[in-house]
């Protein structure tokens, strides 16, 4: 398949691009290189992709309307896999105008491309941030998330509404995927993972937030990679059993689907620390601090409904997964 990923240099988008290309896909990866983090990361990320046959990179900006219909029109993509967005809890507090352009106005963009490409089916990211100020555990697909508390977690969830929307109005099968604090070699550095390797690394205090009271469903990229994949490869579908009066937030009339994809088992915040602890050899001194505007103290996904539709399980323990990060943190910084 001719398979389109958007944020083509971002950490999920690298890793699954790859796996793409391994198995004979061709993919075009789009992305704007923006400064939110360092750019040397993400050149770096893209060098691995253009050393492989089959890879064609574009920049290019998703809010960019003209842009994209050409980018459309002129690929004919398969599917898409949209995981470019203005990302970060804490960083729409400072810039909301970013989150309005990528993530609303962007996406617009990218449903609109498929629209009127006839693209067979759209997989796009949301996030564990919509469920906002939920306290019942684990987060389901089938509960409300109508309270996000930041306007990133509100962006995600209009996501979904507009992907419904294109689904009913003109029959595109969309996909969305909450992901649930995605991990691993190639990360992003304003996550906790990097950040906490960082300073302990270069012998600095770590930042714990909510005095360390805080649970996490950590969730290794290997393991998102291949829900994301399973999920593309298996189009939204109608389900015969919707019943209006009764409505599934995970479902519909129309072909759209929401899942959860995580580890399905959260950890507390300190053991993290301890497993990154671990994998160094170094004990971290910690400030702790209280909770950051914006943040929950918990997120759990429950991934039953993934699992039933795809298979997805995920099977990489915590300190496996932290002792490649680090591993991979150490060659990459040379520390």
């Amino acid at each position: 398949m001719k398979i389109l990923v958007t944020g083509a240099a971002g950490f999920i988008g690298m890793s699954t691009a790859l796996r793409l290309l391994a198995r004979g896909d061709v993919v075009v990866g789009l992305d704007n290189m923006n400064d939110y983090y360092e750019v040397a990361l993400k050149e770096s990320r893209l060098q691995r992709l253009t050393s492989q046959p089959g890879f064609r990179f574009i920049k290019g900006d998703i809010a960019d309307r003209a842009g994209m219909a050409k980018l459309f029109a002129e690929e004919k993509f398969d599917k898409v896999i949209h995981l470019a967005a203005q990302a970060g809890v804490r960083y729409s507090i400072q810039n909301p105008h970013a989150y309005v352009d990528s993530n609303l106005v962007g996406f617009v963009n990218v449903l609109e491309g498929c629209r009127h490409n006839h693209v067979q089916h759209l997989v796009y990211a949301s996030s564990s941030s919509v469920y906002g100020g939920n306290t019942k555990m684990p987060f389901s697909e089938h509960d409300s998330v109508d309270h996000p508390v930041s306007l990133y977690a509100a962006t995600k969830k209009a996501n979904e509404l507009m992907a419904h929307t294109y689904s009913h109005l003109y029959g595109l099968p969309t996909t969305g995927l909450r992901f649930f604090t995605v991990y691993g070699p190639w990360g992003r550095p304003d996550m906790s993972p990097f950040l906490f390797a960082g300073a302990i690394l270069n012998k600095r205090p770590i930042d714990v937030f909510n005095h360390g009271n805080m649970q996490r469903d950590f969730t290794y990229i290997d393991d998102i990679v291949e829900g994301v994949i399973r999920s593309m490869d298996r189009n939204a579908e109608r389900n015969p059993a919707y019943v209006p009066d009764d409505a599934d937030p995970a479902t519909s009339t129309a072909p759209y689907r929401v899942f959860n994809i995580g580890n399905n088992d959260p950890v507390q915040l300190l053991d993290f620390i301890g497993a990154i602890e671990s994998a160094i050899g170094q004990k971290a001194e910690k400030r702790l601090l209280p909770m950051q505007d914006g943040d929950v103290p918990a997120t759990f996904a429950d991934t039953a409904l993934l699992n039933d539709w795809v298979g997805f399980a995920p099977s990489t323990p915590i300190q496996e997964g932290v002792n490649r990060f680090v591993a991979w943190y150490r060659e990459y910084y040379s520390i």
